[in-house]
Parts: C-alpha cells; sequence; structure tokens
C-alpha cells in the first residue's frame, strides 16, 4: 500500500499535478457553496464555455503561449460576468441573461475555433483538461490566484452569506448588492482560469457545483459545508489523480467521476 502511494510522487509531474488539482480542488469546492445556496449551477457551466473565444484569441496572438492564453481567458470571463451582471439590472432575468451571454461568445469561441487549423493538438487540453502537464507556471498561477479568490470570500463571507440566504434583507442593510453580486461572478470567472489546466471547459462545473451539492446533503451549515465540501474536492483530486495513473484513463474525467461517486454515497446514505 505504502509503495502503491509514493510511487507516483517519484515523477515530479505528479507531484505538480496533484499540488495544482488539490488547489483547484479546494477553491472551487468553497466557491461553489455559493453557486449551490444560489442556484447558479448552469451559470457555472455558462461561463466555462463563455471563455472559450478568450482562449482562442490568446491562442492567436500568443502562439500557444501559456501566459497568453490563461490571459485571453481571464479577458473573456470577466466581460461576460459583467456582461451578465449589466443584462441582469435591466429587466432581462439572470437565467436569461447567462443563457444569452453564454450562446454569443460559445458560438464566438467556435467561430475563432475553425480558423486554428493545428487546434486538435494544441487547445484540446483545454476543453478536457491535463492535470499531468501542468507546468510550474501553471502550479503558481493556480497558488496565487486561487489565494486570491479564498481571501476575498474571506473577506467578505458575511456580506456574501446574506445575499444568499436573504437578498431583501442585504437591500434592507443598504448593502452594495450590485457590487457583490458582481464579485461573485468575477470570482467565477477568475476561478474557472485557474482550473482550466486540471479539468478543462468541459468538465469545470462538475468541479464547481459537486463537491458543494455533496457538502449541502451533509450539513446545513455554511462554515461547516465549505470544510466538507473543500476536503471533498480536495480527496476527489488526489483520489482521481492516483485513479488516472494506475488505470490509465484522463485525469479530469477520473477527477469529476470521483466527485460524482461521492455525491452518490452522500444522497444514498440520506435516503437511508
Amino acid at each position: 500500500m505504502v509503495e502503491l502511494l509514493l510511487t507516483p510522487l517519484s515523477y515530479p509531474f505528479m507531484v505538480r499535478g496533484l499540488t495544482a488539482a488539490i488547489i483547484v480542488g479546494v477553491v472551487c469546492a468553497v466557491l461553489g457553496t455559493y453557486i449551490v445556496l444560489r442556484g447558479m449551477a448552469l451559470f457555472g457551466d455558462a461561463l466555462a464555455h463563455a471563455i472559450l473565444p478568450g482562449v482562442v484569441v490568446g491562442y492567436l496572438l500568443g502562439g500557444g503561449n501559456e501566459i497568453w492564453l490563461s490571459f485571453g481567458g481571464l479577458v473573456a470571463g470577466i466581460l461576460t460576468a459583467l456582461g451578465i451582471g449589466l443584462l441582469n439590472q435591466g429587466k432581462v432575468k439572470e437565467d436569461t441573461a447567462t443563457g444569452v451571454m453564454f450562446a454569443g461568445m460559445f458560438a464566438l469561441g467556435i467561430a475563432l475555433l475553425s480558423t486554428v487549423r493545428s487546434y486538435t493538438v494544441d487547445l484540446t487540453h483545454f476543453l478536457f483538461g491535463n492535470v499531468l502537464g501542468v507546468s510550474n507556471y501553471n502550479l503558481w498561477l493556480s497558488g496565487i490566484f486561487g489565494s486570491l479568490v479564498i481571501l476575498t470570500i474571506i473577506l467578505f463571507y458575511k456580506e456574501l452569506l446574506v445575499i444568499s440566504f436573504d437578498p431583501i434583507l442585504a437591500q434592507t442593510l443598504h448593502l452594495p448588492t450590485k457590487f457583490l453580486n458582481n464579485l461573485l461572478l468575477l470570482l467565477i470567472a477568475v476561478t474557472i482560469v485557474l482550473s482550466l489546466q486540471t479539468v478543462g471547459l468541459a468538465l469545470m462545473s462538475a468541479m464547481l457545483v459537486t463537491p458543494a451539492a455533496t457538502a449541502s446533503l451533509l450539513t446545513r451549515h455554511l462554515p461547516v459545508m465549505m470544510i466538507l465540501s473543500a476536503t471533498i474536492g480536495a480527496a476527489s483530486a488526489v483520489i482521481g489523480l492516483y485513479l488516472s495513473f494506475y488505470v490509465n484513463i484522463a485525469s479530469g474525467p477520473a477527477i469529476v467521476l470521483t466527485c460524482t461517486f461521492f455525491f452518490m454515497l452522500a444522497f444514498a446514505n440520506q435516503r437511508l
């Protein structure tokens, strides 16, 4: 058993992959508690796909350079989040605004992608993830932005708690609800970008939703839910990577399937 645990750690790419996957698992899980509480599961999925044009533009400008790809995805994510927030301030409902922005940005991404002849090789890992290919740059990027997301959640914990559970009370207390809503959208956008290399666009929403949804079946107290969610996210990342190493399956799907397994266990336990 000890040999099974230590053998993968003899490879530097596994150590980097495990570190990045744990960071992503924890950050996505903590932020995901607000997404689950506010019923924004589809928003996370939509925003994950909406950053595609930014990734493609970054590729066109930087020729596959990781900095350009990440920066392009971040810009597209921020613009999409702000666009949804702007539409939502008018007479457009949030789900409608999300659908409009998601469809438009994703279509733009596909249109741009069709102009990249070598995208099959260069961009596929951003669609489906390649955590075992995480570079030192990706690791530092995940650590820095992940820390900023967690720090922001800690600083605005009470305010985000109020607007998530009781928007009317938030208005009564004169909280800057528009700012807080946009802040949450921006945090989701940043988290999605830092998670690109780990699980990819196609599976991103699972990391934002499934650990938090699992924790919500086990407790109704937000701090406990966050801790449980982060634990489930980190454990899924580690177990999924070991499964990927020994069973020879893609790392991103292995992590997501592990998350789903934990959710089914929690659901079954609740039904008993």
